[in-house]
């Protein structure tokens, strides 16, 4: 018996057959995995860029006079008194 099976003899046979399916996969697939996955977080930090600056460019937009001149009115009347 090698070290590896004294290893694994107490663990679930699913955890052993995992393990064997991990250690099956070419250096080959594993760098296409890793790929995948840098490009993967390269769009994903691209859109988070893109949706900060869309939300920077609404808060920083000016509220239109008639939008001010209903909270105005709104302020006037008070509360109870709509």
């Amino acid at each position: 018996m090698s070290g590896g099976d004294s290893q694994s003899r107490g663990r679930p046979a699913r955890e052993r057959q995992a393990d064997q399916m991990i250690e099956q996969r070419s250096m080959e697939e594993r760098r296409k995995a890793s790929a995948a996955l840098d490009e993967a977080r390269l769009r994903q930090q691209a859109i988070g860029v893109r949706l900060r600056q869309m939300f920077d460019e609404v808060v920083n937009e000016q509220v239109p006079d008639e939008f001010l001149d209903i909270l105005r009115q709104a302020d006037k009347r008070g509360p109870g008194n709509g």
